[in-house]
């Protein structure tokens, strides 16, 4: 079950990017996929579609009614946000970082940080105590 704080949270950030809930055209449709006979008689998967923007967002995260409809307006909020945002919208910064995480780093920060390691090794290597023979 989705709080009155989140409700009230996505309605601030919907306002914030100028979606009015007049702007907005909900149909509830039959769900597919896994769920059995239950998701294909009930009608729990919400279409929202900004008629301003053009843009047109499906939910059918939950087998609730109630949760689609939150979960699809704040699936329509990121939509948007990437498209008036692009490069600094919170997704593509996401994307940004694990870009960032996997290249592949330089020779020289390569071997600075083997040398560290190295460093550390030696380091542990004398702590140990001496062998006597």
């Amino acid at each position: 079950m989705i709080t009155q704080e989140k409700w009230d949270r996505l309605r601030e950030r919907m306002k914030q990017l100028g979606i009015r809930e007049e702007d907005l055209a909900e149909q509830f449709i039959r769900g597919s996929g896994k769920g059995g006979q239950k998701v294909n008689k009930t009608s729990s998967c919400v279409q929202l579609k900004h008629i301003s923007s053009g843009l047109e967002v499906r939910c059918q995260r939950s087998r609730l009614q109630a949760s689609n409809r939150y979960f699809a307006r704040r699936d329509l909020c990121e939509k948007l946000e990437e498209k008036v945002l692009g490069a600094a919208s919170r997704k593509q910064q996401e994307i940004e970082k694990i870009r960032r995480q996997k290249r592949r780093r330089s020779r020289r920060a390569k071997n600075k940080m083997l040398d560290a390691k190295h460093k550390q090794a030696e380091k542990k290597e004398r702590r140990r105590p001496v062998s006597g023979e």
